[in-house]
């Protein structure tokens, strides 16, 4: 198989991905399927190792992220449905005062993103910064970027998020 053709396939598998899922707002997971084995047929792989290819591929990955992912989520809609994200800002605030109202968003972000993934933290978090910049007369960025600092950091280098347990 020449480079060009190899190219233009993955051109093509993109731009189906990106329609399926934009467009036609098919689930991702499904697209992904379909793409890779659209992708498998036209780059002249047997059937069998297709499939097998896929498995492989996806199986191994979402074997071992699933569970974290999975209770990420769990946790993600119980800490939104209490109101425990919200309560524990406020109860950091307090505790802070207003004038290092920032902190306390570094550390609320550092706890919440724990069990939940780094964007389901900022969306259950949001509207505590928008509250915050609004009772404070502050901006929206002296909040929000303290908390998005607390959450990237566990995201990224804290067990069990994702990030860590990736590598």
């Amino acid at each position: 198989m020449s480079t060009a053709h190899i190219i233009i396939l993955v051109v093509a598998a993109v731009s189906l991905l990106l329609i399926m899922v934009l467009k036609f707002k098919i689930s991702a997971f499904i697209s992904l399927l379909i793409t890779s084995m659209f992708v498998g047929i036209l780059s002249g792989m047997p059937l069998q190792d297709i499939l097998v290819s896929i498995q492989t591929g996806m199986g191994g990955t979402l074997g071992f992220v699933a569970v974290v992912v999975g209770l990420g989520a769990i946790f993600g809609q119980i800490l939104e449905a209490s109101g425990g994200a919200e309560s524990l800002a406020h109860h950091l605030v307090k505790k802070f005062g207003t004038d290092r109202a920032s902190w306390a968003m570094v550390i609320t972000g550092f706890i919440v993103a724990i069990p939940v993934f780094l964007d389901v933290g900022l969306v259950i978090l949001a509207p505590i910064i928008y509250a915050l910049s609004r009772d404070t007369k502050r901006s929206l960025l002296y909040y929000g970027i303290p908390l998005l600092a607390g959450l990237a950091v566990t995201h990224s280098f804290m067990p069990p998020t994702p990030g860590p347990i990736a590598v």
